[in-house]
């Protein structure tokens, strides 16, 4: 993949969700050095703007046909299927699409990537397509690959605890509508999900499959293969809790030989991206409320699986729109072209 020393070219496709409005931040915040912005969302959309390191910058319609000629990197957050559809025109002329729906993930020529385990995958990508994986993916895969560098993991259990906020930003508007509701007495609107979320915990994610488990669920099992080119087999249970931003998950990990908890809190302090807060003596741990709007993967309560000779668990947060989606993304965009 040509990788150039000018400034690039960047559009964000989706600029108007809650992950386009968070590539603008941490473009921003990250001062990504660029020649050229440009925004693209749905007909609805188009024609709002966006500020930009204080300038207006208007939503264009996205639409088939050359708007992408002049476009290095092209960040998207749609669905699955207008990723599909508008695939051919991001990359024809030569820009890097960097993927944030479930589309690509699974293609054998499109890398999925985490930067900090795996970006040498994201310079062999044929299709000019790159995927970031799934937010729970994510935020599992970076203490785990710290565990895997020390002895192969056979088996992972996880259950994990998501914020309304990972369905999108209408899903946190209707979680706080729901609980005004509540708190008034008045009927629950329940339009995201398949049940009322306030004071609530739904363990459905995604859709059913049919050896009931949900694609969410699936997805962190082949999705953690694919980015540890390993043999792993990893068992998921996804609820959506009353959570707006932030996602956590209990993570219950088997590895061929026995590992210490002080080796494995080392291993995790190392891993760049990770964080350790394991003081629960002082009531520190990893919580979501506290962890909105940062960018590693925070991880506590460390230690031995009592059911388990091999086994260790361990909690972890991380904010979802950030390093789950929009942080990953600009990440492997910094790597492939400003060599960070």
């Amino acid at each position: 993949m040509n990788r150039s020393s000018n400034n690039p070219r960047v559009a964000i496709v989706g600029a108007s969700g809650a992950v386009g409005q968070e590539f603008l931040k941490i473009l921003e915040q990250r001062d990504f050095p660029m020649s050229s912005l440009r925004l693209f969302g749905s007909a609805r959309s188009a024609g709002s703007t966006r500020v930009f390191r204080d300038k207006e910058i208007v939503i264009e319609e996205l639409r088939h046909g050359d708007d992408f000629r002049d476009v290095d990197i092209a960040l998207v957050s749609v669905g699955g299927s207008v990723s599909r559809e508008f695939a051919d025109d991001i990359t024809r002329y030569g820009a890097v699409m960097i993927d944030n729906s479930s589309a690509f993930r699974m293609d054998v020529d499109v890398p999925l990537v985490v930067p900090e385990i795996n970006i040498k995958d994201a310079y062999d990508a044929p299709r000019r397509i790159i995927a970031n994986p799934n937010c729970s993916t994510i935020i599992m895969a970076l203490p785990l690959y710290a565990i895997e560098c020390m002895s192969h993991i056979t088996s992972v259990h996880v259950a994990t605890y998501q914020a309304a906020s990972g369905a999108g930003a209408q899903a946190m508007e209707e979680l706080k509508q729901q609980i005004g509701e509540l708190t008034r007495g008045e009927k629950v609107t329940v339009n995201k999900f398949a049940h009322q979320l306030a004071y609530n915990l739904i363990p459905h994610i995604d859709v059913f499959c049919d050896d009931a488990y949900t694609r969410e669920e699936l997805k962190m099992h082949y999705e953690t293969r694919k980015i540890m080119h390993s043999d792993v087999s990893v068992s998921a249970t996804c609820v959506r809790v009353p959570c707006l931003r932030a996602h956590s998950e209990a993570v219950w990990v088997e590895t061929e030989k026995p590992l210490t908890v002080n080796e494995v809190r080392k291993a995790i302090e190392s891993m760049k991206g990770c964080t350790v807060l394991d003081e629960p003596d002082k009531h520190i741990y990893p919580m979501p409320y506290m962890l909105s709007g940062t960018d590693d993967v925070y991880v506590g309560r460390i230690r031995r699986d009592i059911a388990n000779a091999n086994g260790i668990t361990f909690w972890c947060v991380g904010d979802q729109i950030r390093k789950g989606a929009a942080l990953n993304a600009v990440q492997i965009a910094e790597k492939l072209f400003l060599n960070n």
